[in-house]
């Protein structure tokens, strides 16, 4: 029986099209074990599971160096400058934009740069923490409200962070909670560029009525110094986690046990927000996130009801803040901003010819006008300069071949390298083997693949040949 079981008019109808030149994983582990596996065969028994493990180890490594590389992906790069990596990504063969021809234009990788993926708190001294000037509100019993005016508008400051200035000490010992607990922010308020925070304890054990507890005493002017707990943060030096973005979401409302933030007309912010963002307010619990955005309709759907200590009878018009640890580095913001390095002169006038030899120690990698490009591992983002915007880029990569069942599959010119693979890992993973056995396979399994990477290079004689006979072309200058 024939390999072909359908015919030619099927074929053409189908989306199948070239499939006759791979051969499925399935099968190879299947013949494997029919062929190789077995009394008086050269491995006399092996569970199908190892089998399988090898063959798809195989698979990938074989597809990492060895098969051709058939996986590309095609974007338009947005303002960001940015472009995300596919879901199956393990490496980059190159990365090309394409003109209005459609041809490729080969973009190379800077190492001049980066993005940095911690950038912590600063302040103008150097140091690792978040400094203001607060004082306290002439308008409130400092006994009881705890509320204190600062200096500007501090987005940073969030629910949740530590205190620390004059007359704050510790926090009182009524909290349910032994020793006394430090000040930490409750509450903040943005209002005409001026940050207003209540201060208090956060306990487990604490209610509403416990956490609008105030400094004993009143005073203006005061250097306060804040910080993120450990629990919730990543510290820096002790003192201070990540720079964070922060959006703050203005005139909206929500109801006790909803997971629902609903704005109106006059809210402001939502536009700003991003899945995956953290809510800071007391009546969400810590590491509340932002689940779905609907900007059409003003409403946002987190991951946590509001607390039954809400107050405002069930609702509660304020505002909130929401923060993200996906903040973009100042080296990379300067270089997306900039112009790109790589020299942009088309050479149709005479701008290069005076230089007298500056050009001397001209870096190739930059000679060129395609533009520049670094891959951030941690965020999994590939970052284009700047003249790459707007510009339709293709990325030409290598998966591990492992990612669908449809991938699962080795082209006809390896399928002697996938066995001598298998083999060769299979014995030499067993023991009372003999050592000339599994060299024997370890030679076979380097001649199968350098036998394998020789057909897949697709060498023709008469492309070369059209190629050489370029050699002799006189370039004109």
């Amino acid at each position: 029986m024939g390999l072909i079981e359908t015919s030619q008019q099927h074929y053409y109808d189908s989306d199948d099209h070239g499939k006759y030149q791979f051969v499925s994983l399935k099968d190879i582990i299947n013949q494997f074990l029919l062929i190789y596996v077995g009394e008086d065969k050269i491995i006399p028994s092996a569970r199908k599971l190892d089998v399988a493990f090898h063959a798809q180890r195989a698979l990938a490594e074989l597809s990492f160096d060895t098969f051709k590389s058939c996986k590309s992906q095609e974007i338009t790069i947005p303002a960001t400058l940015q472009m995300i990596l596919p879901q199956d990504y393990v490496n980059y063969t190159k990365v090309s934009w394409v003109d209005s021809a459609g041809i490729k234009h080969l973009i190379y990788p800077t190492s001049k740069t980066s993005n940095p993926s911690f950038t912590p708190y600063q302040n103008t001294d150097g140091e690792y923490k978040i400094q203001a000037i607060g004082t306290v509100d002439d308008d409130s019993d400092p006994t009881v409200a705890g509320k204190i005016v600062l200096d500007g508008e501090y987005k940073d400051i969030v629910y949740g962070m530590y205190v620390t200035g004059p007359y704050l000490g510790f926090g009182p010992t009524n909290a349910g909670v032994t020793p006394p607990q430090q000040w930490r922010v409750i509450e903040t308020s943005n209002s005409g560029g001026i940050t207003t925070i209540t201060v208090g304890v956060i306990s487990p054990l604490a209610t509403i009525s416990d956490l609008a507890v105030a400094p004993t005493d009143a005073f203006s002017n005061a250097l306060l110094t804040f910080y993120p707990p450990s629990s919730t943060a990543n510290i820096y030096d002790g003192n201070t986690s990540q720079r964070r973005n922060t959006v703050i979401l203005e005139n909206v409302s929500w109801g006790i046990t909803s997971f629902l933030i609903q704005g109106n007309s006059t809210s402001t912010g939502i536009d700003d927000l991003e899945v995956g963002m953290l809510v800071h307010h007391k009546s969400f619990v810590q590491g509340t996130t932002v689940l779905f955005i609907d900007i059409d309709n003003n409403e946002i759907v987190l991951s946590n009801p509001a607390g039954t200590s809400s107050p405002g009878g069930g609702s509660y018009d304020s505002e909130l803040s929401f923060s993200s640890d996906k903040v973009d580095s100042k080296t990379w913001a300067n270089y997306k901003s900039s112009s790109p390095s790589e020299n942009q002169d088309d050479y149709q006038d005479n701008t290069y010819w005076p230089a007298n030899g500056e050009r001397y120690g001209l870096d190739p990698q930059h000679a060129q006008a395609n533009g520049s490009f670094y891959i951030d591992c941690s965020s999994g983002k590939i970052h284009f300069s700047s003249n790459m915007n707007g510009k339709t880029i293709i990325l030409d990569y290598i998966s591990d071949s492992l990612g669908t069942d449809a991938e699962m599959q080795v082209h006809k010119f390896a399928e002697e390298a996938m066995y001598k693979w298998m083999s060769h890992a299979i014995l030499s993973g067993r023991a009372n083997i003999p050592e000339y056995q599994v060299n024997r396979f370890k030679k076979e399994r380097f001649a199968a693949i350098r036998q394998a990477k020789l057909r897949l290079s697709n060498i023709k004689l008469e492309e070369i040949t059209q190629i050489l006979r370029g050699k002799s072309k006189q370039i004109k200058h």
